[in-house]
This record gives C-alpha cells, structure tokens and sequence, in this order.
C-alpha cells in the first residue's frame, strides 16, 4: 500500500541561488492577478518550491510571510499531482487584497496549467 505523504521536506525547495537562475533563464509561465508562476523542468523525480515574494511589491512582513505559508501549503497537497519541475513563485500587489480561498483557487490553477504546459515542451 502506497501512502502519500504530505510534508514540505528540503529536498522539495530550491535553495541555491543556481537553482534559481535555473527557472528565471527559460521558464513557462502562468500568470493571473494574484501570482505569477515561473517553472522549467528539473532532472529529479519529484516537483521542487522556490518563493520569490518582493518586498518592493509586498511592503509589509506579515503579508509576505502570508502569502509564502499560502503557497507552501497549496505546493504541499499539490505535490503528487506535480511533475518533475521547479516552480518560482512571485506575488503581485493584489494578492493582498484576496481572500485566503481566492489565493488557494488561484494557485491550484496554476498548478494544473504549468503541468500542461511543461509535459508539452518536453
């Protein structure tokens, strides 16, 4: 029996600065209102996490640390429906303003988008 394991490990985020220059040199990406996604694929076999939340965009800490806690937790349950990509996550300034189940909707879209889109040019 194969459990599925919902954690946020390290090996699921990007932490090098290497692996971020990665994803911004070519990526696919997915754009609303909320966020926009950047993604390319990588050579391990699981999804990885990387949060680029400005401060120039979002001035205040607490909403920064909001909106990284939203996208962790909406990577968390989506990771077994991933591929084997890197994703960046970029908020914009309306995130602000939209309600925690807005910004869920919208990344679980995300998700599903960068996925088509990634298998089509691989």
């Amino acid at each position: 029996m194969t459990d599925k394991v919902f954690s946020f490990p390290p090996q699921l985020r990007l932490r090098k600065p290497s692996e971020y220059k990665k994803v911004f040199t070519r990526p696919v990406k997915s754009s609303d209102a909320y966020f926009t996604l950047l993604a390319v694929r990588n050579e391990f076999n699981h999804p990885r996490l990387g949060l680029a939340i400005a401060k120039k965009i979002i001035k205040k800490a607490v909403d920064r640390n909001m909106l990284k806690r939203t996208a962790r937790e909406s990577f968390r349950l989506q990771q077994h429906e991933l591929i084997n990509i890197d994703v960046v996550v970029m908020a914009r300034k309306d995130a602000l303003n939209a309600s925690p189940e807005q910004l869920q909707k919208s990344l679980a879209r995300h998700w599903l988008r960068l996925v088509n889109r990634c298998e089509s040019y691989s």
